[in-house]
């Protein structure tokens, strides 16, 4: 299964699962990134780190590492 992280600048992606844990994982599903939601990657940073997204008709930026809890399909 793929990340967010791995996700190309354009694509719109469904989340699938979240595999952080604590408070990490209850801060992303707080940011309205939840199982079945529509993810539009918008841009990614020249290093790869932020990761801009639209969800939910807002516009969020990312860290790679939380990028990479997110699987998606």
């Amino acid at each position: 299964m793929s990340t967010l992280r791995d996700a190309k600048i354009g694509q719109t992606v469904t989340v699938k699962r979240l595999t952080g844990t604590g408070a990490v994982k209850r801060r992303i599903m707080d940011m309205g990134l939840t199982r079945g939601t529509e993810v539009y990657i918008r841009k990614v940073a020249p290093l790869g780190d932020p990761i801009e997204v639209t969800v939910r008709g807002y516009e969020l930026s990312l860290r790679k590492a939380d990028a990479e809890t997110i699987e998606v399909g």
